[in-house]
């Protein structure tokens, strides 16, 4: 069985597609860009961008039942690899206990133009 979700409280998909789906335990979030849910503005600099995508994230784990500390894999998508020990400084930031599974990698170009785009897989706390 598999649920689609939407969190109240985080930005506004930019697609046909949920925030995330549950399918038992398992959380699978979408792709967050570093979107300000209020307005749908994205902050200058890959920083400001990281930081809102992981607090998307957040929102949408804790809508969800889960948190960071039940995180299992991310992936990182960055408009410039030259950002991954800036991005890498911040993502350390939000993993508590042990960090998850990762890749990151460079694409050619992100929605609406932006600099980073976080996905996740979780299980519910």
């Amino acid at each position: 069985m598999k649920q689609s979700i939407n969190v109240k409280g985080a930005p506004a998909a930019v697609g046909p597609y949920a925030h995330a789906v549950k399918a038992g335990e398992m959380i699978f979030v979408s792709g967050q860009l570093g979107l300000n849910p209020a307005d749908g503005s994205m902050p200058e600099g890959v920083e400001a961008q990281t930081r809102q995508s992981l607090e998307n994230l957040k929102t949408i784990l804790a809508g969800c039942g889960s948190d960071f500390n039940y995180v299992c894999k991310t992936t990182i998508f960055l408009a410039d690899m030259g950002d991954f020990a800036k991005v890498n400084e911040i993502y350390a930031g939000y993993f508590e206990e042990e960090v998850p599974a990762r890749s990151c990698v460079e694409v050619s170009r992100l929605p609406k133009d932006g600099l980073v785009e976080i996905e996740a897989i979780a299980i519910t706390a």
